[in-house]
């Protein structure tokens, strides 16, 4: 099922929870391994049954195929056994098994090689340990496909992190989704989430208003190694929109929960799966429970497409100087030294510090001891093409019918442009010149509209909202008689 369209009780929410005897990050107290868990790495909206998906989750290159005979989604390491070479660049054979690019071994959906097409009719090299390639767990749940990174044996015993409320009541909420592979660490990814009090700044003129900045109380209600949870009594903009609860699952998920008698309930969910050492992808759920049903029928009109390039404009706000922030704290001691790095000396800071003190308490960094990359140009930075648009079906579906349509449009107007010269005598009307002038109007307005719009699928703004110039009105001169 979409997670668009997933909805739930007003209950509060909470992590679900199976027959697990292991917690996330390992068995050892003292320290949590983030091999140790569940992550989401795809929403099923987004994979295609007929083609190979390739991740990297942790450095580990994965490849995401559809088993047929089991029908379930498959996650094998990306290299096959005999040569190394990337198997998300071969393909799924017609026996429905995945099939090397390089000398056409195949293997079935537990990892066992099924055939090696260069050895002898008699040879059993096929059956060797060597032969098999890795498979990892896999869990579908909330419409994101999960994959386990840790041991394969304690898959079973570990709980795969999801929020219950979305399952309670499926007619309730009307969700919107987005994902995006992001120029910086998932735990950056999650210290900028958890601090509510820079929206009105650095989302001015977005989703937020610099109008509305004012102290924020947060308080940290509950933590351990598996997370915190914290609250904001006042609540955004100034108490009028009321409480708002946060809570940070271990390692990767995180939630604010806020219900105003304005706009009924609203959640804000965040995945943060790392990638590699400054990069993460983000999985983004934002389910509402409106108090009226208008706003809900028109968000369920809203195509996939058309919100995700609202958000990626959100995301870009901050996409730079997060990307730069974290090189600054690296150079600075990193996460040990945070408090040193950082001036935190308000309440405002309480989630940022908490998530840090977690890090360092437990040892909770995915990349521990390794180096930041050099920082990436702003145009590498604003790329929405890769990190978006040709992993998401929706984005990449709109955008070559966009590129169709502008074909059609250069057609049509050159066949009107060719036409004029020759039309008098054809049909010597003035009727006919007019339909042709119209033809290569429309069409020149038509192609100038959407290629600002395929513009959206590939490219952020270099200049963020809240940097634009502010609309000012002109003072009436005094003593003006037309004066309102």
């Amino acid at each position: 099922m979409n997670i668009d369209s997933r909805v739930s009780e007003i209950a509060p929410p909470q992590l679900h929870i199976e027959d697990s005897s292991l917690p996330a990050g390992g068995s050892d107290p003292t320290r949590f391994d983030w091999k140790e868990a569940w992550y989401p790495i795809a929403y099923l909206a987004d994979l295609d049954p007929a083609t190979l998906t390739s991740f990297t989750l942790m450095e580990r290159d994965l490849v995401i195929w559809w088993d047929r005979q089991a029908q379930s989604w498959r996650v094998f390491d990306d290299r096959c056994p005999h040569r190394l070479a990337p198997l998300s660049q071969g393909r799924i054979a017609e026996d429905g098994l995945l099939e090397c690019p390089y000398h056409g071994w195949a293997f079935a959906g537990d990892g066992q090689c099924d055939r090696i097409p260069q050895q002898s009719a008699d040879a059993m090299a096929h059956q060797s340990k060597r032969a098999c390639v890795d498979s990892l767990p896999t869990a579908t749940r909330q419409g994101m496909l999960f994959v386990y990174a840790g041991q394969p044996e304690n898959a079973q015993k570990v709980t795969v992190p999801i929020v219950d409320a979305l399952d309670e009541s499926p007619n309730e909420w009307v969700c919107l989704s987005t994902f995006r592979d992001l120029p910086y660490d998932a735990l950056t990814l999650l210290e900028n989430v958890l601090d509510s009090s820079h929206l009105p700044f650095t989302h001015h003129k977005s989703v937020g208003n610099r109008a509305n900045a004012a102290p924020v109380d947060l308080e940290v209600v509950e933590s351990d190694r598996q997370g915190f949870r914290g609250v904001w009594e006042e609540g955004p903009r100034r108490g009028t929109l009321g409480r708002q609860d946060t809570t940070f699952i271990a390692p990767g998920l995180m939630w604010h929960d806020l219900t105003s008698k304005q706009f009924g309930r609203t959640l804000t969910v965040v995945y943060a799966t790392p990638i590699r050492k400054g990069e993460c992808r983000l999985f983004a759920i934002f389910p509402f429970k409106f108090s009226s049903k208008i706003p809900a029928f028109f968000i369920k009109l809203t195509p996939r497409w058309y919100s995700h390039t609202s958000q990626n404009a959100i995301l870009e706000d901050d996409q730079i100087f997060l990307h730069r922030q974290e090189r600054y704290l690296e150079n600075q001691g990193g996460s040990p030294n945070f408090a040193k790095a950082f001036y935190l000396p308000t309440k405002a800071d309480r989630f940022v510090a908490e998530l840090r003190q977690w890090v360092n308490q437990y040892q909770a960094d995915p990349f521990w001891g390794k180096k930041l990359t050099p920082a990436l140009s702003e145009e590498q930075l604003l790329d929405r093409y890769h990190s978006h648009t040709k992993s998401c079906a929706s984005c990449r579906t709109a955008l070559a019918k966009i590129q169709q349509i502008k074909t059609v449009c250069v057609g049509a107007g050159a066949i009107g442009l060719a036409t004029i010269p020759i039309l008098p005598f054809w049909i010597n009307t003035p009727l006919a010149a007019v339909i042709s002038s119209v033809t290569i109007a429309v069409s020149g307005l038509i192609w100038i509209a959407l290629d600002r719009l395929e513009k959206r699928f590939s490219q952020g703004q270099t200049t963020a909202p809240r940097n634009l110039a502010e609309k000012r009105r002109s003072p009436t001169p005094q003593g003006d008689p037309n004066a309102k």
